[in-house]
């Protein structure tokens, strides 16, 4: 018996299972050339935010022209600026250091109103005060 013809249907056989294969190599080397691009795209987004946040902190709260004429508006302002989320009127209240007594709290929820009512600022719910997006 010869063994040619057995080596013959093996080189085919090889063959035939190489171009699969190659095929497969190539895919993973286009998919690790995407990832690699995915990757390096979502570092830049990272970058990006991690500046413009630094930015962001540098910047001097911004008063309006058409701000009232009372010495709370631009510290309310203030206040809010430097918050990292809403505020409630007793939380403006007490930055601003005034007692909290309900007098003031409502004085000072009259004037976020009015702020709001002067898009100035946002109210995200009922009683939580914002800046503007």
């Amino acid at each position: 018996m010869s063994i040619q013809p057995l080596l013959e249907a093996l080189a085919l056989q090889e063959d035939a299972a190489r171009a699969p294969a190659d095929d497969l190599r190539a895919q993973i080397d286009d998919l690790q050339n995407q990832l690699r691009e995915a990757e390096t795209h979502l570092e830049h987004l990272a970058i990006t935010r991690k500046t413009v946040t630094g930015l962001a902190d540098r910047l001097p709260a911004v008063v309006p022209a058409a701000l009232p004429e009372h010495p709370d508006y631009p510290r309310i302002l203030a206040a809010i600026n430097h918050a990292t989320g809403p505020l409630r009127a007793k939380d403006v209240c007490e930055a601003l250091g005034h007692e909290l007594l309900p007098k003031n709290v409502e004085g000072t929820r009259a004037k976020l109103k009015r702020l709001v009512k002067l898009d100035i600022l946002t109210e995200a719910d009922t009683g939580n005060f914002a800046r503007k997006p």
